[in-house]
């Protein structure tokens, strides 16, 4: 039984979404400009792309029925700069978002 708890916290934890939230991992901003100026992490500015790694079922309408959202896993967004909330989970950084928060999906 002991072992069995072992195998359960060592598992990683997943993410899963309530409602027309949407977890992401945020993509890492360069850090050295075109130039090739170094940029201090100071100076850095929270970086708004990401990818998204979870998305929630949806939020109800006033009817009761289930709105899709339109985004989906591996998805690249850009997002609002000050919104949604840090998480870290077995040593990986995640922001929860709202699906409002969401500016545009990127195709790359």
């Amino acid at each position: 039984m002991a072992a069995k708890a072992a195998a359960k916290s060592a598992s990683k934890t997943k993410l899963v979404p309530l409602s027309d939230r949407i977890v992401i991992i945020p993509l890492k901003q360069d850090e050295v400009t075109s130039s090739g100026l170094v940029i201090p992490d100071t100076a850095k500015e929270k970086p708004q792309q990401g990818e998204v790694v979870a998305v929630g079922p949806g939020r109800l309408d006033d009817n009761g029925k289930r709105v899709v959202l339109d985004l989906a896993v591996g998805d690249r967004i850009l997002y609002a700069k000050y919104t949604g909330t840090d998480v870290k989970i077995d040593n990986v950084d995640y922001i929860v978002l709202n699906e409002k928060d969401v500016l545009c999906k990127l195709e790359v």
